[in-house]
């Protein structure tokens, strides 16, 4: 019986604590920091490469 509990309690703390970091992620809009980020350095990247337009 006990490893059962042992095992509900690893479970639940799991699910806990992935609960609270998709809370701070999704109060704090990290998510659309960090893609913010991403998209400056592969314009950065892509800023450098010449282009040439036809029409």
């Amino acid at each position: 019986m006990a490893k059962w509990l042992k095992v509900l309690l690893t479970t639940l703390k799991i699910f806990f604590i992935t609960l609270l970091v998709l809370f701070v992620v999704y109060f704090w809009n990290l998510d659309q920091k960090l893609m913010e980020w991403a998209y400056r350095r592969v314009n950065t990247i892509f800023d450098r490469k010449k282009a040439d337009i036809k029409f």
